[in-house]
């Protein structure tokens, strides 16, 4: 028998265990927003995203077959990143793994790299690390991954709102699959909605709620293919409308418009919105369209975007696509410059709106950036020319003796201020006017220039054509 300390031998019996009581993690769930709780469990309830997961698609054979190699997911808030993740984790034989970009430092990496090493040495298991919002890991915790994910120690599933092409590391990206997730259509958004709805045991079918498809519809198209705003909207509606006095919660159009507030554009000041947003402003202007030029500016100003980036953006592009066929769109442009700077939003809106239709509506010529870059492609890659000894400063002492400036004619004594004279020496031609507004007078000025020059250097025995 063993020897038994004197305080074990007086001890008190222990005693009886609790009752058990409710699970803490059902708790949770039922606590838990609507979006959470609906998160699709397969591949056949997750809605959206045909263009990768539908039938015969390629990510979808792989997630069937368990082949899932390392890839990233991105695309705007609500697109169903995540639950991707846990669809393939659920498919899976691997060990799942989940970390935050948030909150994981570099120990919590090697953790989980350590554990998939071990578990792939001693029982063969492979490990799918997904990490949420991958782009907030800095350079060095995206590097402890690198030789991991090389040597297939873990299969990664990265997930970001961030272009991985810009915020992940190049090495990383090579070796992984991107794929896009797109904003829902709809359709995809009414059906999670009608699901929740008649789901009594994750959504709201345990409740008496109408919902009408006026208003099922009002929450589709505001929540901007957002499934979690579109579901967590519906949800705020079924616990905030009254029932009436058959007890029955009736969700109208004005309960679904109280709920979901303020449309809030999808925009980020750093990522792909920002950038797509002013590129469709600018293609805007440049096709000649001020309506869809006005809709993209009022999405960067409601979305709080710098004025002077927007501003920044109508300078370059009255120079670029309007150019001299209406000069004026430069002086305009810079105009709504300057108020921006010195009034800012909202007021700058009108000087900013203002130029922005003054360049949408405007003749458009190229001709200048294309005459400069043309100019710069020859500096780059020909000869350099000298200056001719006409055009050089023959203003100092000991210029003449140098023959500097000697034979430069004045345009302003001749007839229409213009004399045909060499100013290249080369004949080279970089700007060609276009014909429309302006340009069109600069164009026919330009060609009876041209033409009084080639007649020169006929004369005076220059080939004339191009070297």
């Amino acid at each position: 028998m063993p020897v038994m300390a004197q305080d074990e031998l007086f001890r008190p019996p222990d005693p009886p265990a609790p009752a058990p009581g409710p699970e803490p993690v059902a708790e949770s769930f039922r606590a838990a927003p609507l979006a959470a709780r609906l998160r699709p469990r397969t591949l056949d309830e997750y809605a959206g995203q045909q263009h990768i997961l539908g039938p015969g698609q390629l990510l979808r054979r792989a997630i069937e077959a368990d082949r899932v190699q390392s890839l990233i997911l991105y695309g705007p808030p609500g697109t169903g990143k995540t639950s991707l993740a846990q669809v393939i984790a659920a498919q899976t034989r691997a060990r799942f793994e989940r970390l935050s970009g948030v909150e994981s430092n570099v120990a919590d990496l090697r953790r989980v790299l350590q554990g998939a090493a071990n578990r792939r040495q001693n029982t063969g298991q492979s490990t799918i690390l997904f990490i949420d919002e991958i782009h907030r890991f800095n350079k060095a915790q995206q590097d402890v991954l690198l030789p991991d994910v090389e040597s297939g120690v873990v299969r990664l599933i990265g997930a970001t709102t961030h272009n991985p092409f810009f915020f992940v590391n190049s090495p990383l990206v090579s070796r992984s699959q991107i794929f896009e997730l797109r904003p829902l259509a709809e359709s995809d958004l009414l059906l999670l909605m009608r699901r929740a709805l008649a789901d009594a045991e994750r959504g709201l079918g345990h409740l008496p709620i109408e919902a009408s498809d006026e208003a099922l519809a009002h929450l589709a198209r505001v929540s901007d293919g957002d499934a979690r705003k579109a579901l967590n909207s519906l949800e705020i509606a079924a616990l905030t409308t009254p029932p009436g006095e058959d007890g029955r919660i009736r969700i109208d159009l004005v309960a679904a418009e109280q709920s979901i507030q303020k449309k809030a554009v999808v925009y980020d000041g750093d990522g792909d919105a920002h950038y797509d947003t002013i590129s469709a402003f600018i293609k805007s202007m440049r096709g000649g369209d001020p309506d869809a030029a006005l809709y993209w500016l009022a999405k960067m100003i409601h979305a709080g975007e710098d004025p002077r980036f927007i501003t920044r953006r109508l300078l370059v592009h009255a120079a670029e696509d309007v150019g001299l066929a209406d000069p004026m769109a430069l002086v305009l442009a810079n105009a709504a410059h300057q108020a921006a700077e010195t009034i800012g939003w909202p007021e700058a809106r009108i000087p900013v709106a203002e130029a922005t239709i003054y360049i949408a509506t405007a003749p458009k010529s190229n001709s200048v950036i294309l005459g400069i870059d043309a100019a710069l492609e020859d500096v780059r890659k020909g000869r350099t020319l000298a200056v001719p000894e006409h055009l050089r400063d023959g203003h100092y002492a000991g210029a003449k003796r140098l023959g500097h400036g000697e034979g430069y004619v004045y345009p302003h004594d001749h007839p229409d201020h213009f004399v045909p004279q060499d100013h290249l020496g080369a004949d080279r031609r970089y700007y060609e006017p276009g014909d429309q507004g302006t340009e069109r007078k600069i164009k026919e000025r330009l060609d009876r220039w041209r033409a009084l020059a080639a007649e020169a250097r006929a004369r005076s025995g220059e080939s004339g054509g191009k070297p």
